[in-house]
């Protein structure tokens, strides 16, 4: 992943810029740009970079972004991908169009994409989403207008979304640190599953251990470690929901060498432990 700035074509007949993406698998890199942004997923599964989080995705991935908020979608595999993408200036409407009080609740909404907003749909509302998508590509540039100035008015009533973004996280806007950030990701998502030293991780931005520190803590507003510890612990969680392995086996895999410490993380990060998380997903999918 290159951290990059994204410059998105402006279109003289829309306001709204709304677009498919469909491939082997998603390559846009980690970027940002001024522009907010509600990306669907319709296919494809992984990892979803938003600030200084990652979270596994799915088909019925719904997020929504606010300006110059760093992120990218990552997929485990290439066997195809497709996204449902809008993105548009804060201006869409003109200047000062969200003060008017019937854009009262949007307005509360967009106010906080700020944080990266995670809609987690259940699987038929995620069917309803994606045909009322489909049904929008199809409108020309005013009813799609309407049409979507009215899902962003539903999304406002969504009582469930949650923030992907930790309080205290604020972007720097600098290619030259981005690409840095973007570096440290790459080096936990390729060598989770060994051991981690923080001589090495180091050595990826060619810094001494506390400047490295520093960096991480400042850019991503938590420790290396910690980074590397919620990495491991969304991918033992995927582990756990797509084979048979032992808990055990699945936490080696990943990279933990104690059972007691790793037992530990996954209690802070998932809020219960292994089996009762797997437990949990096999009541959800039966029901």
């Amino acid at each position: 992943m290159k951290a990059t700035f994204e410059k998105i074509e402006k279109r003289e007949d829309a306001a709204l810029h709304h677009s498919i993406y469909e491939d082997t698998s998603f390559k846009t890199p980690w970027h940002f740009h001024p522009e907010l942004e509600l990306t669907f997923i319709v296919k494809g599964e992984g990892v979803r970079y938003v600030g200084n989080t990652f979270q596994e995705f799915q088909p019925g991935d719904l997020v929504l972004l606010g300006a110059n908020v760093p992120h990218c979608w990552k997929n485990d595999t290439d066997t195809g991908v497709k996204s449902i993408v809008f993105q548009w200036q804060a201006d869409l409407l003109g200047t000062d169009w969200l003060e008017r009080a019937a854009f009262k609740n949007i307005k509360t909404l967009l106010d906080t994409a700020s944080k990266g907003i995670h809609f987690p749909l259940e699987d038929n509302e995620k069917e309803q989403f994606q045909k009322r998508l489909e049904v929008m590509e199809s409108l020309d540039a005013f009813h799609k207008l309407v049409a979507f100035l009215k899902l962003l008015e539903d999304l406002s009533a969504f009582k469930n979304k949650k923030y992907l973004i930790t309080d205290g996280f604020s972007p720097n806007l600098n290619i030259r640190n981005y690409k840095r950030v973007d570096a440290v990701y790459n080096y936990v998502t390729a060598n989770y599953r060994n051991k981690i030293t923080l001589k090495e991780a180091c050595s990826v931005l060619n810094m001494g251990e506390e400047g490295f520190c520093r960096f991480v803590k400042k850019h991503m507003n938590k420790s290396f470690f910690t980074l590397v510890n919620e990495y491991r612990i969304h991918r033992v969680s995927k582990d756990l929901i797509d084979t048979n392995k032992q808990v055990r086996e699945i936490a080696y895999s990943c990279g933990y060498e104690s059972l007691p410490f790793f037992y530990k993380q996954f209690q802070k990060f998932m809020n219960c432990s292994p089996l009762q998380f797997k437990k949990k997903y096999l009541n959800h999918i039966s029901n």
